[in-house]
């Protein structure tokens, strides 16, 4: 029976490693090995990545590419992307190319607005509450300007504070809504330190405040933290064109591409089913991008999904039109993003892809972001309403089926060579791959 551990955290990392094996790898030195090998040889370098997170034992490789040839507001950007999952960077990269002669992206941040929130319960009467937010919230707002005030400086800070009445879905729930800006930072850490110093002076103000009863004195605050939902912090891509310009398919002209591409988004846009895969793609796209740059991509996820379900009902995130022989095709997401401060300027390869980005602003970084998911998801689509998926996925996932049987590198060249008129699936490659091998 495996007993429990005390102290984990405090032993180093070999005594962690070889606790791990000794109970449950049963002290096997090739998974050892495994975990060494994926060590940096540059000392300093592994330990800062040890000190990204706790109890690190190893890293664990993304590959790092490039999609190049996006043309975005008239600028030509290579976007970086860090991913495992086979054809997303080649989709990217075709869809940039195809919409780089037909005008490219055009990329609009609508919003930058983020939001906080302190959570508390109030046992009392209503109006009196409003009258001592209102009595407060000026000393809310000074009580915060030491941490405002860097801020501030560059042109962020606090927007404002609202209480909410939220005692209709949970009695005594009330909220102090408040609302940031926080230019090239993300913002995490300001807004909570805010927050925490709104929930501290309101709850010893309530103390104080005569007007209210003993009990109502009694503010409980239950916690104080920002929100991942930011549904006015916004940005927008489309690409358009004249509909006879989309002509690269032989089997199909222009309009009847148009429509049938127009109606595959009407479909994600009126059915959950397919919305969550079509969102799924736009997501390859976006959270690469948000990886590679050193942003968290589960705060991403997390607000553009509940972007999509907004109005009740969960659906595409991005929409088609035809007027007039103009196509157009655009999304309008949520993102919350940074360029300054957390792996920015920690993760070496972070750097880098703010660097090929050309040094972003967090504004610049959302249009780049939502240009990539855009790209994404025209790509996904185009295959989709003509060739089919799998064609192109399963040729990209063709090499990963050979190194999973340890193909040569002869093998691979005559297995690629041979598929490039042949279907690709899982149970094709490896019989021709043993038939290779046999003969």
């Amino acid at each position: 029976m495996i007993k429990p551990i005390s102290g984990f955290s405090k032993l180093t990392k070999k005594e962690k490693i070889d606790w791990l094996a000794e109970t449950y790898l049963k002290d096997r030195p090739e998974d050892v090995a495994i975990l060494r090998q994926y060590w940096n040889e540059d000392s300093g370098l592994q330990q800062l990545h040890d000190e990204f997170t706790e109890n690190t034992l190893s890293n664990f490789y993304l590959p790092f590419g490039l999609a190049p040839n996006f043309l975005v507001n008239g600028d030509l950007l290579a976007i970086p992307m860090a991913i495992e999952e086979s054809s997303v960077i080649a989709a990217a990269s075709k869809a940039a190319k195809f919409w780089r002669t037909r005008g490219g992206f055009k990329a609009t941040v609508i919003d930058t607005k983020k939001i906080g929130q302190v959570h508390f319960n109030f046992f009392g009467n209503k109006e009196k509450l409003k009258q001592f937010f209102e009595a407060t919230k000026p000393k809310l707002l000074e009580a915060v300007k030491p941490i405002t005030h860097n801020m501030e400086k560059r042109g962020g800070g606090v927007l404002d504070i609202k209480l909410r009445d939220k005692t209709a879905e949970i009695t005594n729930y009330y909220q102090l809504h408040c609302e940031f800006e926080t230019k090239d930072s993300m913002g995490a850490n300001f807004i909570n330190s805010c927050l925490e110093k709104f929930a501290e002076v309101f709850e010893n103000e309530a103390q104080q405040y005569a007007d209210f009863s003993s009990e109502e004195k009694n503010i409980e605050i239950i916690m104080s933290i920002l929100s991942n939902y930011v549904p006015e912090c916004l940005v927008r891509a489309e690409v358009s064109c004249p509909v006879e310009e989309l002509n690269e398919n032989k089997d199909l002209n222009g309009e009847d591409f148009a429509n049938k591409f127009i109606q595959a988004v009407n479909i994600a846009e009126v059915e959950p089913y397919r919305a969550v895969t079509h969102n799924k793609g736009i997501m390859n796209g976006i959270d690469a991008v948000v990886l590679a740059t050193g942003n968290d991509f589960r705060a991403v996820e997390a607000g553009i999904h509940a972007y999509a379900a907004r109005n009740g009902k969960y659906t595409s995130l991005t929409h088609a039109s035809l007027e007039n022989g103009i196509f157009k095709f655009w999304i309008e997401i949520p993102l919350a993003l940074g360029t300054v401060g957390g792996l920015t300027s920690l993760h070496p390869l972070v750097k880098l892809a703010l660097d090929i980005l050309q040094q972003p602003t967090a504004r610049e970084l959302m249009k780049v972001v939502a240009v990539a998911g855009l790209a994404q998801n025209f790509a996904a689509i185009n295959s989709l309403t003509t060739t089919g998926i799998q064609q192109g996925h399963m040729k990209m996932h063709l090499m990963n089926i050979l190194n999973q049987h340890k193909a040569t590198e002869a093998e691979k060249t005559i297995l690629i060579q041979y598929f490039t008129n042949n279907t690709v699936t899982h149970s094709s490659a490896v019989e021709e791959l043993q038939k290779l091998r046999n003969s």
